[in-house]
């Protein structure tokens, strides 16, 4: 047992000062003011530094270097997982684009895996597609996309809970699937879809809670008639969605108009792919057939098209800050506590409190990442 002392703590609840998180094996075991700390116990000085829980991405198809899809086994997880480190996150959905049935097993046996030997850290695979609309696939390859066999949603259902989340369009699925999905303990998300205002909502009565990359490849309000998926989102209290906020995917004043609509229901997401703290001299990427060129920031192939994101977490939190206005303290919940709260997996992470595993990240006023701590065990030395 030791204690965390001497940073500006944000437990996802409250900012505290003078307060030390006291820390046994893998989880936190209190917040006791400094000054009551028993005088044998001993303490870790975080130089005034920023400690938050750990970052949770919920939609991260790659970074340094790889991409889930292009080799869906657990060496390309624990290399994600290592990259993610060093940007606060700690725990992710490893995300899979619309691929073979081949693959999407392939790729849950990894994360079966990975779970099993390292907890806390994948939190289960995000299957993006195929079953979406080819009409709001965006650079996902159009021949992978269909509609899933029955055979194929009782074994989705079978994999929980190696499998979290899944994206689909509800106009083209049947909704007695979503429901069965739903039921299993999967996340079901509405994404890379044309619904109507009225097939989303139909969507949300079978068992659909959460919107994928809000306002990006899903119908918008175009007029006072036609609210579309995002007029739907915002119409129901119980979905949440994510958001990338790199400046790129959705202008700065649509993310704050999706925070006072959304508010505690809004997560950051990065949609990170393989130019996410990249190596050096990366200049491309292959994802899922389609060549994507890094270029001042921006993932896009040949047309423009957007293909993922580089941006990190900690990146998209300052960026909150800086360009949408939102306080520090609200724009780490937005990576911790609601992503958390969105999967269900909040009794265990997203804030600092007694009981809940102590995966941390540590950070200065300039946003820079000093240390992370997963299930008790700082992670610099490792990374």
């Amino acid at each position: 047992m030791y204690a965390l002392c001497n940073c500006v703590l944000l437990t996802g609840y409250q900012r505290l000062t003078d307060t030390a998180v006291v820390i046994a094996e893998e989880r936190v075991v209190s917040l006791l003011p400094q000054a009551e700390l028993p005088a044998d116990l001993p303490q870790q000085d975080m130089q005034g530094y920023i400690l938050c829980p750990g970052f949770i991405d919920l939609q991260l198809n790659g970074c340094g270097g790889v991409m889930f899809n292009d080799t869906p086994d657990a060496a390309t997880l624990a290399h994600m997982q290592r990259t993610n480190l060093r940007s606060g996150t700690t725990s992710f959905l490893p995300t899979l684009i619309s691929d073979s049935d081949e693959t999407i097993q392939q790729a849950l046996t990894a994360t079966r895996h990975f779970m099993q030997q390292h907890p806390h850290q994948v939190l289960g695979m995000h299957l993006e597609g195929p079953y979406t609309n080819p009409k709001r696939r965006g650079i996902h390859p159009q021949e992978q996309l269909r509609k899933p066999t029955d055979e194929m949603i009782d074994y989705l259902c079978q994999q929980v809970p190696w499998l979290k989340k899944v994206t689909l369009a509800p106009e083209l699925n049947k909704p007695e699937h979503i429901r069965q999905l739903a039921d299993a303990g999967v996340t079901v998300s509405i994404g890379h879809s044309a619904a109507t205002y009225e097939q989303a909502m139909a969507g949300f009565d079978s068992g659909i809670r959460f919107a994928t990359h809000l306002y990006n490849a899903m119908t918008a309000t175009e007029n006072g008639r036609t609210p579309g998926i995002v007029g739907a989102i915002y119409d129901r209290s119980d979905i949440y969605t994510g958001i990338v906020a790199d400046g790129f995917h959705v202008h700065w004043a649509n993310v704050r108009l999706a925070k006072k609509v959304m508010e505690e229901r809004l997560c950051l997401v990065t949609d990170a792919t393989a130019a996410a703290m990249p190596p050096a001299g990366f200049e491309k990427f292959d994802f899922c057939g389609a060549e994507v060129f890094l270029r001042n920031g921006r993932c896009e192939d040949a047309n423009g098209t957007l293909g993922g994101s580089a941006l990190t977490m900690i990146e998209g939190i300052q960026l909150l800050v800086e360009q949408a206005g939102l306080s520090l303290d609200e724009a780490v919940r937005m990576a911790t506590l609601y992503p958390a709260r969105a999967i269900g997996v909040d009794d265990k992470l997203g804030a600092i409190q007694p009981g809940l595993v102590a995966n941390l990240t540590l950070f200065d006023k300039t946003y820079q990442i000093m240390d992370t701590m997963v299930c008790g065990n700082w992670t610099k030395d490792v990374v």
